[in-house]
């Protein structure tokens, strides 16, 4: 089998590339920067279906692991932004890929549109402009690589490995003097390698499904305190409580307004959103201890993904 790999210099991205030659298979990698191992350079979003066909050409699967900062505050309108950072790309390599004979495909996707689906009461989707265009992106990619090209989309919660783009903040708080505190409520986290194995048996089945992907559940206390210790600093994490934590964010949210801009994870909903448990079910049981580890040990550097 013959993949190739959207943002195959990331965290995620790497992974897949590393567990599909583990099993004999050829990889072609695409990223928007030049690095070493990368095949070619792409920017997906100006990057036309005409300019995708000869580039897919000859490749079995196609696997999409580029980021998207639901984070970094944006001027309103969000969602057309997103749509052109997000669905439009994927629409067109996915377009690019029917049209070449590809026979299956992964989109790396977000957890947010599993806890979407299991929790519709929640209005996940209504609330925050990232998952809605997430929501959108698995349906319009489908659409667009139509039956003969089954997507699996990988629901990913928090991703630990070498190189974690959020992963700076964190350990240099840990490392701080500053107290460590957590909100109520948890997340489910997997290792890139568990992604990357699960992505490769999507690829390998031909599988269309929505899969959800988790090594363990943890409280956000657990969670830091881990993180704490696996920085080199470990000590007590106190509890946060929730009405603390959603006057933070709501307060954040309003000077966001304020300003003209949003966020993909709306910020003034955003304690509506963290203070659940947004736990996956089932989990692999693996441990997370050699990923904490691999990502804050002192001697770690981290880097963004592409």
């Amino acid at each position: 089998m013959k993949t190739f790999i959207v943002g195959g210099t990331g965290l995620i991205g790497a992974q897949v590339a590393t567990v599909l030659r583990e099993r004999g298979h050829q990889v072609t990698t695409v990223a928007r920067s030049a690095r070493p191992g990368v095949d070619h350079l792409l920017d997906l979003e100006t990057t036309t279906v005409e300019d995708l066909r000869p580039l897919l050409a000859g490749h079995d699967a196609v696997v999409f692991a580029a980021r998207t900062d639901e984070q970094r505050p944006l001027r309103k309108p969000l969602h057309p932004a997103f749509r052109r950072t997000m669905v439009e790309p994927v629409v067109r390599l996915f377009t690019a890929a029917r049209a070449e004979g590809v026979s299956r495909g992964v989109i790396m996707g977000s957890y947010y549109t599993y806890l979407d689906r299991v929790h519709p009461q929640w209005r996940l989707a209504d609330e925050h402009t990232y998952i809605r265009c997430r929501v959108e992106q698995a349906r319009e990619a489908r659409e667009a690589a139509g039956p003969g090209l089954p997507i699996a989309v990988l629901e990913l919660p928090f991703v630990f490995g070498p190189g974690t783009n959020w992963a700076g903040p964190l350990a240099n708080w840990a490392k701080s003097r500053a107290p460590l505190v957590a909100p109520p409520g948890g997340t489910a986290a997997a290792s890139a390698r568990s992604v990357a194995e699960s992505a490769a048996g999507a690829l390998e089945r031909a599988d269309g499904a929505d899969l959800p992907v988790a090594d363990e559940n943890m409280t956000w206390q657990d969670m830091f305190t881990r993180i704490a210790a696996a920085a080199g600093r470990p000590r007590r994490v106190g509890r946060l409580p929730g009405g603390v934590f959603r006057a933070a964010t709501g307060l954040g949210g309003a000077l966001q307004a304020l300003g003209g801009k949003e966020t993909g994870l709306n910020t003034s909903g955003l304690a509506g959103l963290m203070l659940r448990d947004l736990y996956v079910e089932p989990v692999t049981g693996r441990s997370l201890e050699p990923s904490f580890r691999d990502t804050f040990a002192p001697s770690s550097s981290v880097s963004p993904s592409d």
